[in-house]
């Protein structure tokens, strides 16, 4: 069986998927539509325990929330080899969705949100770069920081 080259890439980068991305409520990892897979969202959590928290205010770590926003990513990816079998299916990343729990006024969201898009960047190149939206919210489930959600064009 020949490796998936996005999965050594991952590994190059230093990251790994988890073990596991448990669903909080009743809803899939993702549906597919003719070659569309739509990815609910995930939170910033490792194998179901929430690692980073809300809300953001002017005093935030960019870095770590980045990191917040990059483990939604990961758990982005578990999702989408759990679905289809395996990574090196993606043809592209169509679209994000990012949502930073804030206090009002903060305004760094979409900053905060460039730690998943750049992962997916850094794995696909220019099939990484995506449409997408990054808002700022009240609250997310579990307190969590960020949750991300994507759309995926699939092989």
């Amino acid at each position: 069986m020949t490796a998936c080259p996005v999965e050594a890439r991952l590994r190059e980068l230093g990251h790994s998927l988890p073990d596991s991305a448990p669903s909080r409520a009743m809803f899939l990892p993702g549906k597919l539509s003719g070659n569309l897979l739509f990815l609910s969202g995930q939170i910033c959590e490792w194998e179901g325990v929430p690692r980073y928290f809300g809300p953001a205010d002017d005093s935030l770590d960019l870095a770590e929330a980045q990191a917040a926003a990059r483990m939604c990513a990961l758990n982005l990816l578990f999702s989408i080899r759990a679905v289809v079998g395996s990574l090196g299916r993606v043809r592209e990343i169509v679209r994000v969705g990012g949502f930073v729990s804030a206090r009002p006024g903060f305004e760094a969201g979409p900053m905060v949100v460039n730690g998943a898009s750049q992962l997916f960047i850094d794995l696909w190149g220019t099939a990484g770069q995506h449409a997408r939206t990054a808002v700022c919210v009240a609250s997310l489930p579990a307190n969590a920081l960020v949750e991300i959600d994507a759309v995926v064009e699939i092989a």
